[in-house]
């Protein structure tokens, strides 16, 4: 039996429609992500899974358990961490600890192992107000307070927004060991890069689930050959680009312009020479591979048109 199934959900604020006909499954024991951009539904569906939320239509099965009916049997099998930091700033580490464990009536003692390889870290400051640790300590322990009850399911609604790299790497190191105990995780995030950390991933636009896939999957079903180009000029570049008549798409991605070309076959030295004649000509140009975000950008165009 999954551990989440999801079945036609619609949810709408007013006029804003936040969701549209989602449906997908989560396998027990798997890392599942949901990756896309601020607006794209992903706190409301979490908060649908959470049964903090009543969908419009559709239903959600949350552990063999209706997420409408059966919300009160839900609930003390969750482990829930949303993207805001929403623990009691002016309990000190310890008190926070303490409270969350026995609101699911467990102690900190019984489940101590499960979250030890975290709250270590935690230990030297469990006497710190809460609301005085830094962003990745914060992190670690709403992680934590999510995990001391020994929930079977842990939503993680964009855990690693507004966190420093080094503090994003090592939460991803935790989700790691915790998916090995056999606890089944669903993670939002609007970083591309922490795809590739998931089982599976749904790429979420505007309410719309668009691929799902596993991330090498995802990358393999973008099929057009990428260019990579570079120039000291990169905000005149990028205009000049646009206005080639072979263009099919400009991204920019760090340090080079991702550019794909409506024919099946670019042909780089036209778009060099055309470069060159309109002044850009400390450019580098060479064939790169895709990644996540360059697949989330196509589906949008894809659903763009289709609009």
């Amino acid at each position: 039996m999954p551990a989440v199934e999801v079945y036609s959900i619609h949810k709408s604020f007013k006029k804003v429609q936040a969701l549209r006909d989602v449906s997908f499954f989560v396998k027990q024991g798997e890392l599942y992500g949901f990756i896309g951009p601020d607006g794209a539904g992903k706190t409301t569906l979490f908060r649908i899974l959470n049964t903090l939320l009543v969908p419009n239509k559709g239903n959600a099965v949350v552990l063999g358990l209706d997420v409408v009916k059966d919300y009160k049997q839900i609930r003390p099998k969750l482990g829930y961490m949303p993207g805001r930091f929403s623990l009691y700033h002016d309990l000190s580490v310890q008190e926070n600890l303490e409270f969350f464990a026995s609101v699911f009536g467990a102690s900190i003692s019984e489940n101590y192992e499960l979250v030890a390889p975290i709250y270590s870290q935690l230990e030297p400051f469990k006497n710190r107000y809460a609301g005085k640790l830094s962003g990745g300590m914060k992190q670690k322990l709403a992680l934590s307070c999510a995990l001391i009850h020994k929930p079977e399911l842990l939503l993680l609604d964009e855990p690693t927004t507004g966190v420093d790299a080094v503090s994003r790497k090592e939460f991803w190191e935790m989700l790691g060991k915790l998916k090995q105990k056999g606890i089944t995780i669903i993670v939002s995030t609007p970083y591309m890069d922490e795809a590739k950390l998931c089982d599976r991933v749904a790429l979420i636009q505007d309410g719309s689930i668009m691929q799902i896939d596993t991330p090498a999957n995802v990358v393999k079903s973008y099929d057009r050959k990428i260019l990579g180009i570079k120039s000291s000029q990169t905000y005149r570049l990028l205009k000049v680009l646009k206005q080639y008549e072979w263009m099919h798409s400009v991204h920019p991605f760090g340090e080079y312009i991702h550019f794909t070309e409506k024919r099946e076959q670019p042909d780089v030295q036209a778009l060099q020479s055309f470069l060159v004649n309109q002044g850009i000509g400390d450019v580098i140009i060479k064939e790169i591979e895709p990644n996540i975000e360059d697949s989330f950008m196509a589906l949008m165009k894809e659903e763009a048109a289709h609009e």
